[in-house]
């Protein structure tokens, strides 16, 4: 990347959060007081120690706009996908679709929508799978620390419960294991095994 290709990529990078700190406001992890801007900006930052460009970069900060953020928005998911399109590009746009699990409200139950989601992973090209993986291992982290500090108690944050969440990280792992970006895929495998040992204990 020559100097005139960083000074671009860091114009989009501060657009793209910029736009994510806005999208976002309010929110918080799920269960905490932490902003929920941290996990945009944990991801992106996965995807860049991945060789993640500019576009997978850009859709980190965004991946989940679409699904949190439409009922808020002016124009609804389609006010907010015209949004992108027009800001970021066709690309970026498209590896945000391919990281959403569902846009609609109510959202399909919960474990139709992440079986759904799953099957969708593998048809998804290396770009949207290296902004996905990077999502659920920032995720896995989170539990595990979490896990590690408040035992079982902590899957009552999630729709799933216990034997829901395991089962969804287990799936996840197993198919990034498959289609994911190698090193990204090992890492998360190791998280879940970590999730799983501490879940049995």
């Amino acid at each position: 990347m020559n100097s005139s290709q960083r000074e671009q990529f860091h114009r989009d990078f501060e657009a793209a959060l910029s736009f994510a700190t806005r999208l976002h406001a309010g929110q918080t992890r799920k269960g905490t007081d932490i902003p929920y801007l941290a996990h945009l900006i944990g991801v992106a930052a996965i995807v860049l120690e991945h060789d993640g460009d500019r576009d997978e970069a850009v859709a980190a900060l965004l991946h989940d706009a679409i699904e949190d953020q439409s009922a808020n928005y002016p124009g609804g998911a389609n006010g907010l996908r015209a949004d992108i399109r027009e800001r970021f590009g066709d690309r970026v746009l498209g590896i945000v679709e391919g990281c959403t699990d569902s846009d609609t409200e109510p959202k399909p139950p919960w474990r139709e929508r992440k079986a759904r989601y799953i099957a969708h992973l593998a048809e998804g090209d290396a770009s949207t799978r290296l902004v996905a993986c990077a999502d659920k291992l920032h995720n896995a982290r989170a539990v595990v620390s979490d896990l590690r500090l408040l035992g079982d108690p902590l899957f009552d944050r999630f729709r799933g419960g216990k034997a829901g969440t395991l089962w969804y990280y287990r799936a996840l792992a197993d198919s990034f294991a498959e289609v994911g970006e190698r090193r990204l895929a090992e890492e998360l495998e190791r998280t879940v095994q970590e999730m799983e040992r501490l879940a049995a204990d």
